[in-house]
């Protein structure tokens, strides 16, 4: 059965968006010419094991004008683009991402995660969007959380988990560019 799985960039301290919503210490991009090789090698090693994007309407939002049109960001880029999308939303009707296939828009993402499971493919990844990732875990539908852990403390901002979740390491594996690649299970 397909796994979802929820990807987030955090600091230490667990926030992932800053209080004025950015992501300053977001450090280490799999596609930069500077990052380790062997942090890209994990992440590139991600991507290839999703064939589904999901996004929040938030995240779609701040995404679609910039990945579709993003050559700069090579084969990460190139392979991000090309996956199957799909959009939480109840007030979107459609989803545009550039020149490539649009998302599909979904008002009950819980059901739709549901139904795509039971579907043959590959793992599904919950790209960001925190409001999402939280009505999913209350739902039971996150299989996995990773977390992309920067070498940053912010003491303020949204964190990851609001409430309490029980999480069982997969794998952890630090960098020298002191980012750390944390995989969890749910535990339910």
């Amino acid at each position: 059965m397909r796994k979802l799985i929820v990807q987030q960039w955090v600091t230490v301290d667990n926030i992932a968006a800053e209080e004025d919503g950015g992501l300053s210490f977001v450090s280490g991009e799999p596609f930069s010419d500077k990052t380790n090789p062997a942090f890209k090698e994990k992440l590139m090693g991600f991507v290839d094991s999703v064939d589904t994007l999901i996004l929040g309407a938030n995240t779609y939002a701040q995404a679609k004008d910039y990945w579709p049109h993003a050559e700069d960001q090579g084969e990460y880029g190139q392979k991000l683009n090309n996956l199957t999308k799909i959009v939480a939303s109840s007030k979107l009707e459609d989803a545009p991402w550039g020149d490539f296939p649009a998302a599909t828009v979904t008002s009950d993402a819980a059901a739709t995660i549901r139904e795509l499971k039971e579907q043959d493919g590959k793992d599904i990844w919950l790209w960001g969007s925190l409001k999402l990732m939280r009505s999913l875990l209350e739902a039971g539908v996150v299989d996995v959380v990773q977390l992309l852990v920067c070498p940053a403390v912010r003491g303020k901002g949204t964190r990851v988990f609001e409430d309490s979740q029980d999480l069982k390491l997969i794998d952890g594996t630090g960098y020298d560019n002191g980012l750390v690649v944390l995989r969890y299970e749910i535990v339910k």
